[in-house]
């Protein structure tokens, strides 16, 4: 008789990915994957489709690396034509996932630009449609953000990159989209945790975060009767190339994700499930929600 025990090692989640800390390193935002040590998991050896997305079409900001290429991954292996805007920096970032998406078999087109850019943040929503046929998913992924000493070291150049990346290039890009989105469409922010339970040295950040919570309630109590569903989904403490970017001392980095329930940082693979749900059928009754996947952090 075949023993069907589930392995520990696969199944506890305190060990399904690294649990020792981040060696020391440092890069300039928005930060690549090939500098990021160790390398992110996106799920390129793991994720498995079912046809859950079949003749969808997704844009994902941000999409090239860490987080938003997880979700590219994950949405086409589950049959979803897949556009990512990136900045122009993360060309082979960007190359890189969409030689993913189209090993899927599924249609892959990238735009390089800055979202702060109303013209390229609006611009990229009509390639999209172009590139893909039409639109149906929406997942407002990209974001910047940077670590301070103290409040009275926050400086306006980068509180402003803070704000219209997070804010103002999101509104931009779902402004955009919203009017041509029938029914059956989903809208997907990444939120995040700091959004709840904010972080001092990450102040910016987490107002901007807070401030997408409110934009994804208000904007789901709008498009419900237009057969429109937003959601946000709200990680906690991730490894992708934004974190050495942040400008984390080694000891910050050797803790990330320590103070977590689980006890782990993780990894851009385990919250793709998370965007595919919300993108799906499955989801149906799903509106105005924040789906933590913050490894036990309570929002």
């Amino acid at each position: 008789m075949t023993d069907t025990t589930p392995d520990p090692e696969t199944t506890d989640p305190r060990h399904a990915h690294r649990e020792d800390g981040f060696p020391d390193q440092r890069q300039d935002q928005p930060g690549l994957t090939e500098q990021t040590r160790p390398e992110p998991d996106h799920g390129e050896n793991t994720y498995a489709g079912h046809g859950r997305l079949e003749g969808r079409r997704a844009l994902i900001t941000g999409g090239d690396s860490g987080i938003g290429r997880a979700v590219a991954i994950a949405f086409a292996r589950e049959g979803a034509d897949v556009a990512i805007a990136h900045m122009p920096e993360e060309q082979d970032d960007a190359e890189d996932t969409l030689a993913l998406v189209r090993e899927a078999g599924r249609t892959g087109a990238g735009f390089a630009g800055d979202l702060r850019d109303e013209a390229f943040a609006t611009g990229v929503v009509s390639d999209a449609r172009s590139a893909l046929g039409g639109l149906d998913v929406l997942v407002l992924n990209a974001g910047y953000q940077h670590d301070i000493e103290g409040f009275e070291t926050l400086s306006t150049e980068r509180m402003r990159r803070v704000f219209d990346t997070n804010l103002a290039g999101l509104l931009f890009t779902a402004r955009e989209a919203y009017p041509d989105l029938e029914p059956g469409a989903s809208i997907i922010v990444t939120a995040s945790v700091q959004a709840f339970n904010p972080s001092p040295g990450l102040i910016d950040y987490a107002m901007t975060k807070a401030a997408q919570v409110a934009f994804v309630k208000a904007l789901a109590e709008e498009a419900g009767p237009r057969g429109i569903r937003v959601n946000a989904v709200a990680p906690g403490p991730i490894w992708t190339p934004l974190i050495p970017a942040t400008g984390w001392d080694a000891e910050r980095l050797a803790t990330f994700g320590a103070d977590t329930p689980l006890g782990r940082a993780g990894q851009p693979a385990e919250l793709a499930g998370a965007y595919v749900y919300l993108a799906s059928t499955e989801s149906s009754y799903t509106s105005g929600s924040v789906i933590a996947v913050t490894g036990g952090k309570a929002l």
